[in-house]
Formats: C-alpha cells, structure tokens, sequence
C-alpha cells in the first residue's frame, strides 16, 4: 500500500506541480471548448490522455519503446501547440472538433507519457511489478487532472454567466494564449 500512494503522489505531483506547466497547457488547451454541462465529455476526453499516457510508460517500463529525450521534449509543446490550433481552426465546427478531439488526446497522450519515461524506467524498474506503480501514477495523474479540468470549468462559468464574456471569445482568447506560449516552448527546444 505503500509503494501505491507513493506513486499516487507521484502521478499528482505530475500534473499538479508548478514545473508541469506544459501539461497544465494542454489541458487547458484540451477542454477550451467545452462548458461546464459537458462535464463528461471532458472527463472522458482526460481519461483518454491517461490512458495514452499510462500505454506509453509501460511499453517505456518494459524497454519496449526508447525515444531521445531531446525529441520528446520537442514533442510535448509541438501536442500544446497543434491541440490549441485545432481550437482556433475548428471553433465552428463543435461535432467535428469533439470527435477529433477523443483521438487526439488518446494519441498525444502517448507522447505526453514518454516525457515521464525515463524517469519511471529507473525508479520502476526496481520494484518487482509494475502494476502497482502504474497504477497509483496513473489515478493520482488522472485525479491532478479533474482537479484542473474543475478548476478550469468554474473559472468558465464565472466568466461566462457573471461576467457575460462570449463562449467564441473565450475559446479564442485561451487558445491564443496556449498556442503562443507553446508555441514559444517548442521553438525552444528544437532537437538539431
């Protein structure tokens, strides 16, 4: 039981963390264009990321998959970067965008999960399964998340129900804002 909430810690601070801002972005990137009525939409959407997310650190545990870690720093703002573009592209096109949306999570995810790889590999690899560790990393991540995702959805709901801002406004304006500084961030870390 221990080994579990080690883990689940782990996976909160993962997300929760003030150097997780990239993770928090595309989050924040990811459920822009929701409200908060569509409350399981996006926690089916973030459950999507984990599960992509828990794919890639087990083939990663297991030395299945290894990429240089240049690259995958690369790669997790280029997701940030792509994921708050398709908002700002597709902002008329909801059914569209929802649909695309469950993919790109689940596939990004796997990619997000590679940033935490060689961390885990080295602190996994000494336990005798990797079930357990998986397992709390994965809840305590999936639940930093809902805490964003909540967060996010009442600051939403301020905005749009006291302060009258425009859904279309606010979907730009955030967007705009995560694409910039991912954008920023991807510059940054070009591998050659």
């Amino acid at each position: 039981m221990q080994d579990f909430l080690f883990y689940l810690k782990l996976g909160w601070e993962h997300i929760i963390s003030l150097d997780a801002l990239d993770h928090q972005l595309f989050v924040l990137a990811l459920i822009a264009v929701y409200s908060f009525k569509e409350w399981k939409k996006i926690l089916i959407l973030v459950t999507a990321f984990t599960i992509g997310h828990s794919i890639t650190l087990a083939l990663s545990i297991l030395d299945i998959v290894r990429l240089p870690s240049n690259w995958i720093e690369f790669l997790i703002p280029l997701t940030i970067v792509l994921t708050a573009l398709g908002n700002i592209l597709m902002k008329n096109k909801k059914q569209t965008h929802d649909k695309t949306h469950y993919y790109l999570a689940l596939f990004f995810g796997l990619i997000h999960g590679l940033g935490f790889a060689n961390t885990a590999r080295v602190m996994i690899a000494k336990s005798q399964s990797i079930a357990v560790p998986l397992l709390g990393f994965n809840i305590g991540l999936e639940l930093g998340q809902i805490v964003i995702v909540f967060a996010i959805l009442i600051i939403l709901f301020i905005l749009l129900n006291l302060f009258k801002i425009n859904k279309k406004d606010w979907i730009l304006f955030v967007s705009s804002g995560v694409f910039a500084l991912s954008l920023k961030m991807t510059l940054e870390r070009i591998p050659f």
